[in-house]
């Protein structure tokens, strides 16, 4: 069988951990990177060992022979080349946010079902083993009646005030930087697991460093850390922060359910945990992304257990989502393999998003993170209860 050809567009962080994932695959293969110049591109593909290099992504758009585009760009050119992608007809995975306004995204999703592409966001999160039984288990109401659901997403990479990345510019990151980057994972994973959309979320924004420290360098996403002395050593200018550092946020799901939870990247230690408990009326789970083979389980009437990552103990419609024997954790470039793996397998199987339901997130879950975000955005302004506004065609 050929293998489906595959162009990347944007080779920073995450680029590269695409190009890892979709190369576990074995029926998909990188023939194409497009960087924002010839020479950039031609050592990156040097590097990486992809065949075809790009100054201009607009090339690669008409090269024939490939068939499906990631767009690994910042967030402020996700909009205008994830529709670039669609027009040229090839099908796309895009990183999230979608775009930078739910108008944007509410394009998106519209173009991308009339010239019936594959669309995929990259909420990775929901692909973790441990994710998936979860959703097993609340689907087979394993945990009883929902009651609550509250967690949080916390990172420490911003923590001082010389820590500074382009995520931190409105005109390139988008006006939420916290919500709209992490947050954004949390709500589509806990929703995800629950079957429930976030339908009214009453929120806190802060900004802890209303003014930072801009290397005059470069700075690179997780880069150096400010406490080196390489990073002492740097020179900076202030500039001024007027997206968010943390937020907590109330929210009511479609059925009534309540939760909240809390993102944050100036949190010291906590390098990317994603975390969320579920209370049921007959018991309780608990998940943490820096642990993820682990899923803590509450009871009122018996001890408490912690549920192993194993193919041998999660739920038989679960097993797909595990590649290892028990013991052998899986962590996040496995979930980003499975993300690969359920995307690509649907384009080889010649399914259509119109007939068949996916199992990973679309565009559709990309326009309902955007609308979420919005709804948080308002409400901080608003300082009340705000409903996230789905509009007719977007399945809530």
């Amino acid at each position: 069988m050929e293998k489906i050809k595959v162009g990347i567009i944007g080779t920073g962080f995450i680029g590269p951990t695409h190009i890892e994932a979709v190369r576990r695959l074995g029926f998909v293969e990188v023939i194409g990177l497009a960087e924002s110049n010839q020479e950039a591109a031609e050592k990156k593909a040097a590097e990486l060992g992809i065949p075809k290099a790009y100054g201009d992504y607009k090339d690669m758009l008409q090269d024939e022979e490939i068939q499906v585009v990631h767009n690994c760009t910042p967030n402020h050119l996700h909009f205008q080349i994830n529709k670039e992608i669609i027009l040229a007809g090839k099908h796309v995975l895009s990183e999230k946010p979608l775009a930078v306004s739910s108008q944007q995204s509410a394009e998106l999703l519209a173009l991308a079902r009339e010239h019936q592409v594959v669309h995929g966001v990259n909420f990775n999160y929901r692909q973790f083993p441990s994710v998936r039984q979860l959703e097993s288990m609340v689907r087979n109401e394993e945990l009883g009646k929902i009651n609550l659901v509250h967690g949080s997403y916390l990172q420490d990479w911003l923590l001082y005030e010389t820590d500074y990345n382009w995520r931190l510019a409105p005109e390139v990151g988008g006006k939420s930087r916290a919500v709209a980057d992490i947050g954004s994972h949390w709500c589509d994973t806990v929703q995800y697991v629950t079957g429930k959309k976030i339908a009214e979320v009453f929120a806190d924004l802060g900004t802890v460093h209303p003014t930072r420290k801009r290397p005059k360098q470069n700075a690179a996403t997780f880069g150096v850390n400010a406490g080196t002395r390489e990073a002492q050593e740097q020179q900076f200018e202030d500039v001024p922060v007027n997206t968010e550092d943390l937020a907590s946020v109330l929210v009511r799901f479609d059925d009534g359910t309540r939760g909240v939870f809390t993102v944050s990247q100036v949190s010291a230690g906590r390098k990317n945990r994603l975390s969320f408990e579920i209370n049921g009326s007959l018991g309780s789970a608990f998940w943490n992304q820096e642990e993820p083979e682990k899923i803590w389980i509450g009871n009122r009437n018996s001890p408490n257990g912690v549920l192993l990552a194993d193919p041998g103990l999660f739920n038989p419609d679960v097993n797909s989502a595990i590649h290892h024997p028990g013991g052998h954790n899986e962590g996040w470039p496995d979930a980003l393999k499975n993300m690969m793996l359920h995307f690509y397998s649907f384009i080889r199987d010649g399914k259509n998003l119109s007939t068949d339901r996916p199992t990973f997130a679309t565009f559709e879950d990309g326009h309902l993170s955007m609308l979420i975000t919005d709804a948080i955005l308002e409400s901080h302004e608003h300082q009340k209860w705000t409903m996230v506004q789905v509009e007719q065609g977007v399945q809530q």
